[in-house]
C-alpha cells in the first residue's frame, strides 16, 4: 500500500515535470517568434545577438525596448490571470468561475476609467486607483454575500450584481465623454501595445507577490475542492478560506488590470485545460497553470498584432473571440469537467 502510494507520487511528479518542461520549451520558442515578428522581421540568430550584444543597433533597440517588454508582460499577465481563475474555481467549486465573475476586474476597470475620463491629470496614478477599485469591489461582494457565512453561490450572485452596476456606470461615463475615449477603449479591450519596461516592473513586483501567496494557498484550495461539508469536518474554516483565496485572486487580477486593462477568459480557459492535462490537485495544477497561462496570452498577443497586416487586434479581443465559444463548450460539458 505504502509502495503503491510512493509510486503514484513519483509518477505524478514525473508527469508534472514533463508537462512543465514542455511548456517552458514552448514558451521559449514562442518568445523568439514574438520577438522576430513585426514590421521588421528578424531571424532567431539576430534576436539572440541583439539580446546578448552590447552593441547599440536598430535591431537591439527594437528587440529590447519595444518587443521584449511586451513579451515579458504577456507572460506575467497570463500567469497571474490563470492562477487567479484557478483559485476562484476552488472557492466556488465551479469550473466556470474566473476573476470577472466576482466583479474584481470590473472594480479595477471602473476606477481606472473614472480617473482617465474625469481626472486625466491623475493618469499616472491609475495603477493605485485600480487596486483600490478592485479591493473595494471585493469588499462589497463579500458584504453582500455574507449571511452567517459565505457560500459560493452568494459570491457568484453578488459578483453578477456588482458587474451589472459597474458596467452600467462605465457605459454612462463613456457616453458622457464620447469624444475622448481613445485611452479608455485601449484599456477596456485589454491591450499590450505601447507597453514599456515600467509596466513590466509594476506587473513583476505585484504579480510575484501574488503568485507566492497563491502557492502558499495550495493546501487550502485542495481542501475546499472536497466540498463544504467535508472541509468543515476536517476542521477548515470555510468562510475564512474562501475570503483568503478570493483576496489573493483579486490581488492577482488587479495587478494585471492596472497595466494592460481588461483581459477576459484567461482565468476560465487555462485552468480547465490544465486540469484535463494534469488533474485537479493544486500542487500540480498551479505550476502548470502558471506556464500555460503565460503561453496562451503570449500566443494570443502575437496573433493579434500579426493576423491583420497594418492593424493590431488587442489581446483582450483575441481572448474573447476564443473564450466565448470555449465557454459555451464548457457549459455543455460542465458535468464532466471538474472531476479531473
Amino acid at each position: 500500500m505504502i509502495t503503491n502510494k510512493k509510486n503514484y507520487k513519483k509518477d505524478s511528479f514525473g508527469r508534472v515535470t514533463c508537462v512543465c518542461l514542455m511548456l517552458v520549451v514552448a514558451i521559449a520558442i514562442m518568445s523568439i517568434v514574438a520577438l522576430g515578428i513585426g514590421s521588421a522581421g528578424y531571424s532567431p540568430k539576430e534576436i539572440i545577438d541583439a539580446l546578448i550584444s552590447d552593441e547599440h543597433s536598430t535591431i537591439k533597440v527594437v528587440v529590447t525596448h519595444l518587443r521584449l517588454p511586451r513579451v515579458l508582460l504577456a507572460l506575467l499577465v497570463g500567469a497571474a490571470l490563470s492562477i487567479a481563475g484557478a483559485l476562484l474555481q476552488s472557492v466556488m467549486g465551479n469550473p466556470l468561475a474566473d476573476p470577472g465573475s466576482i466583479g474584481v476586474s470590473a472594480g479595477a476597470g471602473t476606477a481606472a476609467i473614472t480617473i482617465l475620463l474625469l481626472f486625466p491629470h491623475l493618469s499616472a496614478s491609475v495603477p493605485l486607483f485600480a487596486f483600490a477599485g478592485a479591493a473595494l469591489a471585493c469588499v462589497l461582494i463579500f458584504i453582500m454575500a455574507y449571511d452567517g457565512g459565505i457560500s459560493a453561490i452568494r459570491i457568484i450572485l453578488s459578483g453578477v450584481a456588482i458587474n451589472s452596476v459597474l458596467g452600467a456606470y462605465n457605459s454612462f461615463l463613456q457616453l458622457l465623454h464620447s469624444d475622448d475615449l481613445s485611452s479608455v477603449l485601449a484599456f477596456m479591450n485589454g491591450s499590450l501595445s505601447g507597453r514599456s519596461w515600467s509596466q513590466v516592473y509594476i506587473a513583476a513586483a505585484y504579480g510575484s507577490v501574488g503568485l507566492v501567496l497563491a502557492f502558499c494557498c495550495i493546501k487550502t484550495a485542495n481542501l475546499l475542492l472536497l466540498g463544504e461539508d467535508m472541509a468543515k469536518s476536517l476542521g477548515v474554516n470555510v468562510t475564512k478560506s474562501r475570503i483568503l483565496l478570493s483576496a489573493v485572486s483579486a490581488f492577482l487580477a488587479a495587478a494585471t488590470v492596472t497595466v494592460v486593462g481588461m483581459v477576459g477568459f484567461v482565468g476560465l480557459i487555462v485552468p480547465h485545460i490544465s486540469r484535463l492535462v494534469i488533474g485537479s490537485d493544486y500542487k500540480a495544477l498551479l505550476p502548470v497553470c502558471t506556464l500555460m497561462g503565460a503561453l496562451v496570452v503570449l500566443v494570443a498577443d502575437t496573433v493579434g498584432r500579426t493576423i491583420i497586416p497594418g492593424m493590431e487586434v488587442p489581446v483582450g479581443i483575441v481572448m474573447a473571440l476564443v473564450g466565448g465559444p470555449f465557454f459555451l463548450y464548457m457549459l455543455k460539458k460542465k458535468g464532466k469537467v471538474y472531476g479531473g
